[in-house]
């Protein structure tokens, strides 16, 4: 049962981050597990139902326990799309325990649901992580709060070995048939998203595309060097998304575009950026929110096992990981994923001039409506889920809500 199953939860006067702006001196009633009520402009108990979303009679948040938040900006609970792992959990060889232990984490910082992701793996590797994956969504809501799992990324195996990044090679593949892709095993648990980076460009990767969308999942091009036509069959396949976008891909050129250039122009292709000032130069990352509009970018972390714990060495995929002031680097001295959390990147694109409801919509409603989650998630509205991260001045997250229920509070708030 939800904590506010059996009393409403009211938060009263924060800044409240909505689809089209912020509203300072809001308030949100919370009644099992969701939003009842936004009322905007009131320091009181938002009973006026001014935002004119408001359910049931005007003193419906009579009886609820009050939570003042005055001072503090309310945002929709961030999504992330692309998380190997964080705070000594790696994704790819946990267990449901684990999992969760991270899932706390990730509360902590302000995310309210992601997809664990796994880099190439022996197949049996990639059933394991999938039943245990199972394993936690089916028994998140009788844990502890924490940011719920919602089904499983696999970043490759089908990607291009010449823009492999930190991925392992030897287990990279080619697509024959639909059996070769019955190796990406799926999570046996209610709603679980199944999302794949692939690069269109490997032997039967179109048809590839074909099968996997024919199956219900997401398609994401990544790791690829592939052209513009390849590009075009791949969307037109049902690829419309893409990962890291200018990371494992060449460099945009005047005469060969790919798919840099590709998905600048491509108004109907999403792309997802990791915003941790390594991975791309803030001119950079301005370029691609100004060509693609907030509404066709979302933040990741990309984050991997050793994030939250500061710099040093680890292990991790085989090999020896070295984490540096906020980069990290393998034995060959490329970028081994990222150490940033969601909350660090929404912080890098405000830091460009992006107005707060743009960067929500990056961090939150875009992730959740590429896996087609936007009724439920990813925007403080009335009837979506209580996912909700409260921030303060210094860009600290001070609560987290998680379908109501507190998964993280700063002890003096």
């Amino acid at each position: 049962m939800s904590e506010t199953a059996g009393r409403a939860l009211l938060l009263r006067g924060a800044s409240v981050v909505g689809v089209q702006g912020v509203t300072a001196g809001s308030s949100v009633l919370v009644r099992d597990g969701r939003i009842a009520r936004v009322a905007h402009g009131v320091d009181g108990d938002g009973s006026d139902g001014s935002d004119g979303g408001s359910r049931g009679n005007s003193g419906e948040g009579g009886d609820a326990r009050v939570l003042d938040l005055a001072g503090l900006t309310l945002w929709p609970g961030f999504v992330d799309l692309h998380n190997h792992g964080a705070a000594g959990v790696d994704v790819n060889e946990a267990d449901a325990d684990a999992l969760h232990a991270a899932s706390r984490f990730l509360a902590s910082k302000g995310v309210t649901a992601w997809l664990p992701t796994l880099v190439p793996a022996p197949d049996e590797d990639y059933r394991r992580a999938a039943r245990e994956v199972g394993r936690l969504m089916r028994e998140q809501d009788g844990r502890e709060p924490s940011a719920r799992a919602l089904g499983l990324h696999y970043e490759g195996p089908f990607v291009n070995g010449r823009q492999c990044g930190a991925l392992r090679t030897q287990f990279f593949r080619t697509y024959a048939g639909p059996s070769d892709a019955d190796v990406l095993a799926r999570v046996g648990a209610d709603g679980a998203r199944h999302l794949v980076t692939l690069a269109p460009e490997v032997a039967g990767g179109v048809e590839l595309i074909a099968e996997l969308t024919r199956r219900g999942w997401v398609v994401s091009i990544g790791h690829t060097r592939a052209g513009v036509e390849t590009l075009e069959q791949a969307r037109e396949a049902g690829a419309r998304h893409m990962t890291h976008f200018m990371n494992a891909m060449p460099q945009l050129h005047h005469r060969e575009p790919g798919p840099v250039g590709w998905g600048l122009t491509r108004d109907d292709v999403t792309v997802d950026v990791i915003a941790d000032g390594v991975h791309l130069d803030p001119l950079a990352l301005r370029l691609v929110v100004r060509a693609k509009s907030p509404g066709g970018v979302a933040l990741i972390s990309d984050s991997v096992a050793p994030a939250g714990l500061g710099d040093g060495e680890f292990r991790l995929w085989g090999e020896t990981i070295r984490v540096a002031g906020g980069r990290t680097s393998n034995e060959r001295g490329g970028i081994a994923g990222s150490v940033v959390t969601l909350l660090e990147a929404t912080r890098t694109v405000l830091g460009l001039g992006c107005a707060e409801h743009d960067v929500a919509r990056m961090a939150s409603l875009n992730p959740a409506r590429l896996l087609g989650l936007d009724a439920e998630l990813g925007s403080i509205e009335v009837g979506k889920r209580a996912d909700l991260v409260a921030v303060d001045e210094g860009g600290r997250v001070r609560l987290t809500l998680v379908g109501g229920r507190e998964a993280f509070r700063d002890g003096d708030l």
